[in-house]
């Protein structure tokens, strides 16, 4: 029987279902207000009974719970269930989700206001907050994969809902495509789980790994790997597909093509954040791999400065803060692989806010602007928007980790956790993330003056008609605007020196680089202070007042500065070939071999041979035999006879008569 607990975790999945499918399949009898209105209902459930769970678990103490909700298949002895594991690390996903997604849908009301598919988009981005619940709330790796393939899809039917355009088309399949390479090599990993422990139950699996920590797979050429390493490698190779990285990076900024709330909803608390998610989940796992973790740095601190440098030359608001997300995803990364996933969580927690912040206010500027993306027809619009332009300083100032702001907290903790950690890589790792946080406040600044600062260069028409968005927009920036802001504050201590999220993660002893930081650490007002000593605060204030200079106080620097470094600015504008070689090589090799197998394949052996060629030999055939049809009757008895003489012969031959 389903008890009461029981029954509030299943409303917070299903009611986002719910609402799913009363806007997919009778949009067209609710109407677009009863469309949105089933939809928020059921989001806005999920989030308000996901703080209540929260205020039971994290705030009065109350066990963790693990219970399985029925039984999908039992097959050789092994239960496939689908069920929930709620403890401080799922509760705190299911807040961020639920919560962002909440106010996303509020906030489209006044984007898509126009859109004549407005039913349709209510009901993907519901759907889709129902498959990142399953995927959060799993205590076992059949519903991990569900609720991962899940929001997977429904991505692709989301970046591409605008389906008439062909770059929408272009953008949604690669996303599909990337993430497909990297869910084969997540499915492997899986795959020896289920092998190697006989469960893919979380907690079973969990209790088992000293017993495997020594075992060996023979791959290749009879060398010898760790089962850990192997089940680690693949993982992560998911993780690289879902959460954008190097060189799995390439379908994230294209997603830009979807409409602006589908921008914030993946980019910020939803399906990017999954394979940090899952890699935090799995740590008594990466724990026993340091060749993972010392990959994890490398992939991780790539990406955070790769990614930066990118956002540096990009015109397009949408992809100013795509980019953004990128290198934040590569912070995260670099959390994990210094086993800080305390840190990488608590990034995830605040940039899920600020960076939901900074994509609905571009959103904003993008109606105003009749959806105009290009930063360098803006300009100046701080006087017609100024709750859109306050929201996004507040954001902005969270990206950069100002002093003070959520940021600040969960990006420096990152930073130091890779500084303390002993791992190979971490050298490398610490001064990529260093050097991220000047091209972070760059790129940032940049976007912000030029937006709303600086010489107006909107077109007339559009300049005349300038006004803030509606208040339907304005709302979920303010609300979202105080977590950027204070999330920090109340999260800094229970993550660092409390048991904040307790056996949900394990970290072994030679790697917990955050117990080293918890031993410094004397209060919020010491650690705000402390962070003047070193590096990163004054990186970020120098970002800020180049950023000034060259776009505000001598708005032709960056020109002349371009005329100077072409060929880096034009590596960096072609994104370092990624999308060339993907073009050439692998969209275009698979249309070269889809070419050839239609070509030879389809068109020569199956329809000239099998085909058209069966026909043509039994038109043969039946040219040659039709002959012999000549309707007497004598003929015919003369071929039985004839025949029967044969099969005697034959017969007396074989016997050896």
């Amino acid at each position: 029987m389903i008890n009461h607990i029981e029954t509030i975790y299943l409303t917070i999945v299903l009611a986002p279902l719910v609402g799913a499918l009363l806007a997919g399949f009778l949009g067209s009898a609710i109407g677009r207000a009863g469309a949105h209105w089933v939809t928020i209902i059921g989001v806005g459930i999920s989030s308000i009974l996901s703080i209540l769970v929260y205020k039971h678990h994290i705030i009065d103490g109350a066990p963790d719970y693990n219970q399985a909700v029925y039984t999908w298949l039992s097959s050789g002895g092994i239960d496939f269930q689908i069920g929930f594991l709620i403890d401080p690390l799922s509760v705190t996903m299911m807040v961020v989700v639920s919560f962002v997604s909440w106010m996303i849908h509020i906030y489209t009301i006044g984007y898509m206001h126009d859109d004549p598919g407005y039913q349709r988009f209510f009901s993907y981005i519901s759907l889709f907050t129902f498959a990142m619940l399953m995927l959060v709330m799993a205590n076992n790796f059949l519903q991990l994969f569900f609720g991962w393939e899940a929001v997977g899809l429904v991505s692709y039917l989301l970046i591409g809902f605008w389906f008439k355009k062909e770059s929408a088309i272009f953008a949604n399949l690669k996303a599909f495509l990337v993430n497909r390479v990297g869910d084969f090599g997540f499915l492997l990993g899986i795959a020896a789980i289920l092998m190697y422990f006989n469960t893919l139950d979380y907690v079973e699996v969990f209790n088992n790994v000293e017993q495997h920590k020594d075992t060996t797979i023979t791959i290749l050429s009879g060398e010898s790997w760790s089962v850990m390493t192997v089940i680690c490698l693949s993982l992560f190779i998911g993780a690289m597909g879902k959460s954008a990285q190097v060189p799995l990076h390439v379908w994230l900024p294209d997603s830009m093509e979807g409409p602006t709330p589908i921008s914030a909803l993946i980019h910020a608390a939803t399906m990017v954040t999954a394979g940090i998610f899952m890699v935090s989940r799995m740590s008594p796992l990466f724990e026993l791999s340091v060749t993972t973790l010392n990959l994890i740095l490398v992939i991780g601190a790539v990406t955070a400065l790769s990614m930066g440098f990118l956002g540096l030359v990009q015109n397009d608001i949408k992809r100013v803060v795509a980019y953004s997300t990128l290198s934040q995803l590569g912070y995260m990364t670099v959390a994990l692989g210094a086993s800080a996933y305390a840190a990488a969580m608590f990034h995830l927690f605040t940039h899920a806010f600020f960076k939901a912040l900074l994509f609905l206010a571009a959103g904003a500027v993008i109606i105003v602007m009749h959806h105009e993306q290009d930063m360098r027809k803006m300009g100046g619009l701080f006087k017609y928007m100024p709750i859109t332009c306050l929201t996004c300083f507040i954001g902005s100032l969270a990206l950069i980790g100002f002093p003070g702001t959520s940021g600040f907290f969960s990006k420096d903790l990152i930073i130091e956790a890779v500084h303390h950690s002993s791992l190979p890589a971490s050298g490398f790792a610490y001064y990529a993330v260093l050097s991220g946080v000047f091209i972070t406040a760059l790129y940032t600044f940049r976007l912000f003056f030029m937006t709303f600062f600086g010489k107006e260069n909107m077109k007339k028409e559009v300049w005349k008609k300038l006004h803030e968005a509606p208040a339907v927009v304005t709302a979920p920036l303010l609300v979202l605007a105080v977590p950027s802001l204070l999330l920090g504050l109340f999260l800094i201590e229970p993550l660092l020196v409390g048991d904040y999220f307790g056996s949900a993660i394990y970290v072994s002893g030679e790697h917990n680089v955050l117990s080293k930081i918890a031993a410094e650490y004397q209060g919020i007002i010491h650690f705000i202070t402390h962070a003047f000593l070193y590096p990163p605060v004054y990186l970020a204030f120098s970002g800020i007042f180049v950023a000034w200079l060259c776009y505000i106080k001598y708005p032709c620097l960056p020109g002349k500065l371009v005329n100077r470094i072409g060929f880096i600015y034009k590596v960096l504008v072609n994104k370092y070939g990624f999308d060339d070689f993907n073009q050439i090589v692998f969209a275009g090799g698979v249309r070269k071999i889809g070419h050839f197998l239609s070509e030879f394949g389809d068109i020569k052996m199956i329809d000239g041979v099998l085909v058209n060629g069966s026909a043509r030999s039994i038109r043969i055939f039946s040219n040659m035999i039709r002959h012999i049809q000549s309707g007497y009757l004598y003929h015919y008895a003369f071929a039985i006879i004839i025949g029967l003489l044969l099969l005697l012969v034959i017969f007396v031959h074989r016997a050896g008569y």
